[in-house]
């Protein structure tokens, strides 16, 4: 069926029935829910129809606006589109904020849902916002996701353009575009600059469950290994529910600084860093004295008692980019996929001991 030939048949419909669904229209029609989505936003483009949520509805009478109108989307709203973020964490309030400040610029309204930490609720999520209607998808699906293949290859079916958020899929979810911070750039950023300060060796202390740490682990044993430093220890911390108490769980680190072994370390993430400084001093250790510090995060790192220097992820401006991305796909379906890192910077602050170099 041609477009226009679909678009004429969405007006009879409109005009016989008052309003329609996309889903269900599409379904009799034989096209699918994007292609007749599109075709939507094109008819109330040009003034035919009056688009609202998951569907659309004949042009109201003039007069005074029905009930449900305030409900509706506006009219100058171009897609709408749905972003499923876990539950907790502070490193997601950025991204949104990101996605929320683009979304205002470009016309686009965000629909927010929380999913839960299996597959089943994840699923569930997103069939519901497609049922509701959306055009698009943001996902920054839950870091414990399991099984990652059956995640993958569900994530592949999709019957919406969807856009990964700082999450990286596999080959099986190809069809996925994806945009993320380059968290192994960064760690290998935090290495070269305590080489620089003059520390060969350098520990890496990241979370177990963090869905960071391959890609830190990574980035830094590049950077040991381009720069030729001593290859230094990598500490693996658990903060779960049945983690030990934050001075048990930096025990192979204070014990490392003790004996002069490890004098400079990144840390991921601001929390665990923050509680790693008040651990040292209680020990009677300095930072960056006895041990240059650099932190993964910069959330909160510049309120510790000695400012932490710290790499900052671009949290906002992957929201942003995240956004951008799925407005171009829904606009130009036929351009090429797209997969984008987005480089974190160095903030420099107290804890490496770069002042007190300068200073000297």
């Amino acid at each position: 069926m041609l477009a226009d030939e679909r678009r004429e048949a969405i007006l009879r419909a409109v005009e016989r029935q008052g309003s329609i669904t996309v889903k269900e229209l599409a379904e009799e029609m034989g096209v699918s829910a994007v292609t007749l989505r599109q075709d939507v936003r094109e008819l109330a483009g040009r003034g035919l129809l009056t688009r609202v949520h998951g569907g659309a509805r004949a042009l109201a009478p003039a007069g005074p606006a029905p009930a449900e109108t305030p409900a509706a989307p506006s009219a100058t709203e171009r897609y709408a589109v749905g972003l499923v973020v876990p539950p907790g964490g502070y490193y997601y309030a950025e991204v949104i904020r990101g996605v929320q400040d683009a979304a205002r610029s470009l016309g686009v309204r965000v629909v927010l849902a929380v999913s839960g930490e299996s597959l089943s609720e994840n699923q569930e999520q997103v069939r519901q916002l497609v049922a509701g209607g959306i055009d698009g998808l943001l996902l920054m699906l839950h870091p414990g996701l399991r099984p990652v293949d059956e995640a993958e290859q569900w994530l592949s079916g999709l019957e919406v353009p969807a856009v990964l958020v700082e999450r990286r899929a596999g080959i099986k979810a190809g069809r996925l575009e994806q945009v993320a911070s380059d968290h192994a750039y960064g760690a290998a950023l935090a290495v070269r600059h305590l080489a620089g300060l003059g520390h060969d060796r350098v520990a890496l202390v990241a979370r177990v469950e963090s869905p960071n740490t391959a890609h830190l682990s990574a980035g830094y044993a590049e950077a040991v290994e381009s720069m030729g430093l001593r290859p230094g220890p990598e500490y693996r911390i658990v903060t779960g529910a049945d983690a030990a108490p934050a001075d048990g769980r930096f025990d192979e680190v204070i014990r490392a600084v003790e004996a002069g072994e490890v004098r400079a370390a990144l840390v991921h993430n601001d929390i665990d860093a923050i509680a790693l400084v008040g651990i040292l001093r209680a020990r009677g250790l300095r930072v960056p004295e006895d041990l240059a510090l650099v932190t993964y995060d910069d959330e909160v790192a510049e309120l510790s008692e000695t400012p932490l220097t710290a790499v900052a992820p671009p949290k906002q401006a992957v929201g942003a980019w995240a956004l951008d991305l799925a407005v171009r796909r829904l606009s130009r379906p036929d351009t090429p996929q797209a997969e984008i890192l987005l480089r974190p910077e160095l903030r420099v602050r107290a804890s490496c001991g770069a002042q007190r170099r300068a200073s000297a």
